[in-house]
């Protein structure tokens, strides 16, 4: 197969298209536009060794410079797409150049959500550029607001303690973490917070953002205020859809894709955190949010591109590191799912499987990686799973 393929997007969704077309032997042009400066990267290193500082970035690039050369893939970082024409099959670059395509890929990933604020304290974290911005306001100001207590709320919280500032947690839900863990473990991930000395609020609303003497204050629901030298708003991210949009693409809550990673305009294909497809083992559409997620998104679409055989969408899966503890998490669990517990919470050595209508949804782990793989098959094949039924299998893989 010969042509054009452009790739919107240089995160490792985009970036693994790239690499995956060179390795399915597609002999044809690559170009990969991303609106970020940098070479493709670890993004989950931004909230985690790239803020604490313990890792230089050139350590959390997924390839080095002349990877991309000697792989013809032409990569253009700080360039934009500005428009894509479906009918002709062009795009139009920040630079003014218009490209045409064969096939093209929108992996254009998802952006923070934010809270209305004029405060020039209140940051974002999403990209490497973000750091340097948030760093300097924890080392100047000694404390850090967190506003949401999902993965990267409590990342920064744990990262920013380790850099001694003071921490506080204002989370609109009822507990930490509460999209990927069960209440047992989220309870368990609150106790660690709260033992490093981050204070943590649950089923907080807050309604502003201000600039006070002392630094930015949040306002909440039921009239409280607290203030701190800076604020992270951690909000969950919003899927980037608008090119597709503007081109007349379908979308709704992210860019919808078919199994295929096909989007309704013909040669455009899509794939990471700006999409959404429906999922038949829920019975609903679903967004994939997660690093790994994007990865397998990324060599998937590739295939699909060229007509090769893909493998189904793998179990959803991530990892979380806080205080020095890290914590895999797998599948789909809502927060008072049954659970089978293999270990002790309190001991931070442990996994626990979700169960569902008698049947594994999801699972956690602590100091458990393998186990925690091999109950990702557990949860794709689906099968009725008894409590009571022997965990042997799942240790011994």
């Amino acid at each position: 197969m010969s042509g054009r393929i452009v790739i919107v997007g240089t995160g490792v969704a985009g970036a693994t298209a790239a690499q995956t077309l060179r390795r399915e032997g597609y002999a044809g042009e690559i170009v990969l536009v991303g609106a970020e400066p940098d070479l493709p990267y670890r993004r989950p290193a931004v909230s985690k060794e790239l803020l604490a500082g313990t890792t230089p970035f050139q350590r959390a690039v997924l390839k080095p410079v002349n990877f991309w050369a000697d792989n013809a893939v032409d990569l253009r970082p700080a360039t934009r797409v500005r428009a894509i024409d479906t009918d002709s099959a062009t795009v139009r670059l920040s630079t003014g150049e218009v490209l045409g395509y064969d096939s093209l890929l929108l992996a254009t990933g998802a952006r923070a959500r934010t809270i209305d604020t004029a405060s020039n304290r209140v940051h974002t974290l999403r990209t490497q550029s973000d750091i340097a911005a948030l760093r300097g306001a924890i080392d100047a100001g000694g404390s850090l607001l967190i506003i949401g207590g999902g993965l990267i709320g409590c990342e920064v919280a744990a990262t920013a303690r380790g850099l001694g500032a003071e921490v506080t947690v204002l989370n609109a839900g009822p507990m930490l973490l509460d999209r990927i863990v069960p209440q047992a473990v989220s309870e368990l991930v609150c106790e660690i917070h709260t033992e490093h000395g981050v204070v943590v609020e649950n089923s907080v609303t807050t309604t502003q953002l201000v600039d006070t003497a002392d630094g930015v204050t949040a306002v909440t629901a039921d009239g409280r205020t607290v203030t701190a030298a800076a604020a992270l708003v951690a909000i969950g991210s919003v899927p980037d859809t608008a090119l597709a949009e503007s081109a007349g693409i379908a979308v709704n809550d992210g860019i919808i894709i078919d199994q295929h990673y096909r989007t309704s305009a013909p040669a455009v294909f899509a794939a990471g955190d700006a999409t959404t497809v429906f999922n038949p083992r829920r019975g609903e559409f679903e967004r994939g949010q997660h690093w790994n997620t994007a990865l397998s998104d990324g060599a998937a679409a590739a295939k699909a591109i060229l007509g090769h055989p893909t493998t189904p969408a793998e179990i959803p899966w991530g990892w979380t590191d806080q205080h020095g503890l890290s914590m895999q998490f797998a599948g789909w669990i809502h927060p008072h799912d049954d659970l089978v517990i293999d270990g002790a919470l309190n001991s931070r050595d442990f996994l626990a499987i979700a169960l569902r209508n008698d049947r594994p949804v999801g699972a956690v782990a602590m100091s458990r990686p393998r186990e925690l793989r091999a109950t990702r098959t557990l949860i794709a094949a689906g099968d009725p799973w008894s409590p009571s039924a022997s965990l042997d299998p799942v240790r011994s893989r």
